[in-house]
């Protein structure tokens, strides 16, 4: 008798096999797809809330930053640096709040039938660029005004780090995601805890405030957030403005290859025998 499958054990703790998440494409766009068109299902606007949502943020951070605490935007117009932060920490947030639910959100599916579970966080990150992508839409309209309207805005080489700096995003909320929702199978706690710290760490990012505005030291203690230096190289090659820094930009992407390793290791060990404990 021949099998055209065969499932074996992954006896190593790193190991990602990149040839079966292949054959199960199928698969992955399936959860892809359900992962957008669930999102807004039932509701009266639709797919108009990807450009609502961050546009009332923006408005509300004008209001609150830019009109009431009278945070500097490094000379920007405040919609236009506002909205540069809001596109890329929904990402992040939304990313990381996802994939760090993977074993919990999907264990009704993962008890009955066989794949590759890390299909699942690798879709939540690819169905999450698509919003992003609507949504830069939407700051990219905003850029051409201020643009067409004389406002000083400097875009430069650094544009190119583009894709680089969303790969870097998507890294590293993949790999705090995956070893959150691995913490969270046998500790819950962890799920409230990690939605309170997400709402925190937004603070610690540049999104309603410029890195220039600090002193050099606490730049520097700024930088320790691997967020950090990606926020700011966007900002710095749309617009020209912000803190650019190689050292700090390779100290992120050094830190998202270290959390992506730790957290296959720590993803694939949990899979074992998860389902004994969620």
């Amino acid at each position: 008798m021949e099998y055209t499958t065969v499932i074996k054990p992954k006896n190593r703790l790193f190991e990602v096999d990149f040839k079966e998440i292949w054959q199960y494409r199928d698969l992955f766009s399936m959860f892809v797809k359900k992962d957008i068109i669930t999102q807004y299902k039932q509701t009266i606007l639709g797919p108009a809330w990807y450009f609502i949502q961050p546009a009332l943020t923006t408005i509300m951070y004008m209001v609150v930053f830019g009109g009431i605490a009278k945070i500097s935007t490094d000379g920007l117009p405040q919609p236009l640096f506002y909205l540069a932060g809001i596109v890329c920490w929904q990402y992040f947030s939304d990313c990381l709040n996802k994939t760090s639910a993977t074993f919990t959100t999907n264990q009704h599916i993962f008890g009955k039938v066989y794949f590759p579970r890390m299909i699942v966080p690798l879709a939540t990150v690819t169905s999450n660029l698509v919003r992003m992508g609507i949504q830069f839409l939407l700051f990219i309209a905003v850029y051409v005004y201020y643009l067409l309207s004389g406002v000083q805005v400097a875009p430069n080489i650094f544009i190119l780090l583009l894709p680089l700096l969303v790969l870097m995003l998507a890294g590293l909320s993949l790999g705090f995601g995956v070893i959150i929702s691995s913490l969270t199978t046998k500790y819950r706690d962890l799920t409230i805890l990690f939605t309170f710290i997400v709402q925190l760490w937004m603070y610690a990012t540049p999104v309603i405030y410029p890195l220039s505005t600090m002193s050099t030291e606490k730049q520097w203690i700024m930088a320790i957030n691997p967020v950090t230096s990606i926020f700011e190289t966007f900002k710095y090659g749309m617009m020209g403005v912000g803190t650019f820094c190689w050292g700090m930009l390779a100290y992120s992407f050094c830190f998202m290859v270290i959390l992506l390793v730790i957290g296959i290791v720590v993803f694939n060990k949990v899979q074992r025998s998860f389902m004994d404990t969620v």
